[in-house]
């Protein structure tokens, strides 16, 4: 069986697959569009937004450029990701996501243009950005869709693009590579609930082999800004209270805040490393949590362009550390600050650790796990 061929089966397959509407928890569902593909190629998919009586955003999305073939599954799960984490910063900001997953988050900082937040995100991880999908907060202008094409990129989703960029990614001649990119209009997703006392009707739902079914309320967070979060503190019941000895500086709390935000949609056991409002590296998907922080110093300090060092930077754990071996590695590599949820039998060590080493720490007091 020729490539074509299998194509051609896989486009059969699709025609009809799936029902114009769907009734599921007492809502109707309308279906958007069949899409490329789902999960793999050979698995068919469509998309569906709810009909009435929820604050659709990623569902209102616009296609203004298809690219070949149109989304898939995987570009709509990266823009849902992407948006998770963008829609807890009010600076303008790029995720640039490669298989559900960030490889790289930069937010403004010191007034950067778009264009260099889009490179900075870029650049955490080039490697990994490679052929994935940028979403942005903020309209994309000129210089940033330049900046874009650049590179191979599958697509872009933002609230909004000038002429002059829509004009660039149609621009086949000078960018050759970059052809197919795709390109989204989303509404302002700001909107979307983010803090526990936001009110929504969406339920989370994930379909086991056999049609069962888990029914869970999406993920909302209690941290509104660094005020919320606590300097890190441990009861022992022989050696007493301890506290942190050092509180993170303006600067460091601004990035605890940042990579808390970016890890709640990094899948579990997930590490964020962050410095000056961008990701150095994020240790995704590890078994345990020592794991995570290695696989990011590793990125950080083998992936990362120039002469980029961890002197200063932070790091954001979306589970508590089990024991001190995982501050002991990021403090060694130049980390100074923490921030994780807290709760762990051996916090009184932890705290012990950062104290030695001379790093703040803060709790989060709730943990992100993500295990989509």
């Amino acid at each position: 069986m020729t490539d074509k061929d299998l194509k051609q089966m896989y486009r059969t397959r699709t025609e009809g697959e799936f029902p114009a509407t769907v009734d599921l928890l007492g809502r109707t569902y309308a279906k958007v569009e069949d899409l490329r593909y789902g999960t793999n190629p050979h698995q068919p998919a469509a998309f569906y937004r709810p009909v009435e009586g929820a604050n659709v955003v990623l569902g209102g999305y616009r296609l203004l450029k298809t690219g070949k073939s149109g989304l898939s599954q995987t570009n709509l799960e990266d823009i849902h990701h992407a948006a998770g984490i963008l829609k807890y910063l009010s600076r303008p900001a790029c995720a640039i996501m490669k298989h559900c997953n960030p490889s790289g988050v930069a937010m403004q900082h010191s007034g950067i243009p778009a264009a260099e937040i889009y490179y900075r995100a870029r650049e955490a991880d080039p490697q990994a950005a490679f052929g994935g999908v940028a979403v942005l907060n903020c309209e994309v202008n000129t210089d940033c869709a330049v900046e874009m094409m650049r590179t191979v990129i599958e697509g872009v989703a933002a609230p909004g693009f000038t002429d002059g960029a829509l004009q660039c990614f149609h621009d086949f001649e000078r960018f050759k590579r970059n052809k197919d990119i795709r390109i989204v209009k989303l509404p302002d997703f700001g909107t979307l609930p983010k803090f526990l006392e936001d009110d929504t009707d969406v339920t989370e739902i994930k379909v086991f082999d056999d049609g069962s079914l888990v029914l869970a309320k999406p993920y909302l967070s209690r941290i509104r800004s660094a005020d919320d979060l606590v300097p890190a503190y441990a009861d022992h019941k022989t050696k007493g209270r301890l506290e942190i000895a050092r509180t993170p500086t303006t600067q460091e709390a601004d990035d605890l805040l940042f990579a808390w935000y970016v890890n709640i949609h990094v899948r579990s056991n997930g590490c964020v490393i962050a410095k000056n409002g961008e990701t150095l590296a994020v240790g995704t998907g590890q078994q345990d949590r020592v794991g995570a922080v290695e696989q990011a110093i590793a990125k950080a300090q083998t992936k990362y362009k120039g002469a980029q060092t961890l002197d200063g930077a932070v790091i954001a754990s979306d589970g508590f550390f089990p024991f001190r071996d995982s501050v002991d590695i990021a403090a060694r590599a130049g980390i100074r600050a923490f921030v994780q949820p807290g709760g762990s039998v051996n916090d009184y060590e932890v705290v012990e650790a950062c104290n030695e080493a001379g790093a703040a720490m803060a709790f989060t007091m709730e943990r992100c796990f993500s295990h989509h």
